[in-house]
């Protein structure tokens, strides 16, 4: 109910820019352009996390950027997921077409076939979803899956991930710390497996800085390919998973949204086309973890790609 109170807020009532805070407008045409208009960049954060897939971003997290994505964030800016979205989705399609370009990423698009992309956002932790009313991951997700569909790209967003344990707050961490902090504690709700093995993946999140979160998202994703039928000590539920379900199921329209696109793919039968490969259970199957892609990154992180 908050959610929906805000959003209608901000499209009736627009207060001022996120990014530079001109008044009576959501986000101001200059500000849009820093955010979308930049040139997609692959970013690699210094050091590299081990198992960090490759990563585009958007936008440099500073300035006008910066306070877009804290104005979403932090201040309960709804009506910005829809530009946060377009940004991110310029940054899945850059992704999705170096992946193509890749001899060893092509095989592993071509196994999608007609499937749609899934947008399997980094989820933020179960307390901040409560402070703030949303997940901005989740939410700039789901606008970014509604514009690769205008834009001609079957996707759909997947909010599989959730967090196993408690981690601490992150900022004030270092890059080892972070790992550290973050070592373990993603994993795939039981109903996603089936979900992530139906096309290829592509993780996402508002912000990188260290790569920490990523890596472990993609650990947790690439986790469910080793369940039924995989190497023993293979991980398997997530303990205490009715309190996620709780905390999640009770967020704002992206849930329901999500929950409705499910929904609307029964009703009509139609189902994306996948192959099934040999030994792998039919609930588990291979997943494809194609690319990542977030909003923006630490500046350092694109400095990195001009040696």
């Amino acid at each position: 109910m908050r959610g929906w109170w805000q959003d209608l807020t901000d499209l009736v009532l627009p207060g001022e820019c996120g990014g530079c805070g001109v008044p009576r407008t959501v986000l101001c045409a200059r500000c849009r352009a820093v955010l979308c208009g930049a040139a997609v960049r692959r970013v690699r954060p210094v050091p590299e996390p081990p198992g960090l897939p490759v990563v585009h971003a958007a936008a440099r997290y500073a300035d006008e950027v910066r306070a877009t994505l804290l104005a979403h964030k932090e201040r309960g800016a709804l009506a910005l997921a829809g530009p946060l979205g377009e940004a991110l989705a310029g940054a899945v399609r850059t992704g999705l077409r170096a992946a193509s370009a890749s001899a060893e990423a092509g095989v592993a698009w071509s196994r999608g076939g007609r499937a749609p992309v899934l947008l399997v956002p980094v989820p933020s932790g179960r307390r901040s979803v409560r402070a703030r009313g949303h997940d901005p991951s989740r939410r700039i997700a789901l606008a970014a899956a509604g514009e690769l569909r205008r834009r001609g790209v079957s996707a759909r967003m997947a909010g599989v991930l959730r967090q196993r344990r408690a981690v601490a707050d992150q900022s004030g961490l270092n890059s080892r710390q972070r790992l550290d902090n973050l070592a373990g504690a993603l994993a795939v709700a039981p109903a996603g497996a089936r979900l992530l093995s139906a096309g290829p993946v592509v993780l996402v999140d508002d912000v990188m800085t260290t790569g920490a979160s990523l890596a472990e998202a993609a650990r947790a994703v690439r986790a469910v390919s080793a369940r039924p039928g995989g190497p023993p000590g293979a991980p398997g539920p997530i303990p205490n998973a009715a309190w996620t379900s709780a905390v999640y199921g009770g967020e704002t329209w992206e849930s329901r949204e999500e929950q409705n696109v499910g929904s609307r793919q029964e009703r009509t039968g139609r189902r994306p086309d996948r192959q099934v490969h040999a030994g792998v259970d039919d609930a588990g199957g291979v997943v494809d973890v194609v690319c990542a892609a977030v909003v923006a990154a630490s500046p350092d992180s694109f400095e990195i790609n001009r040696n």
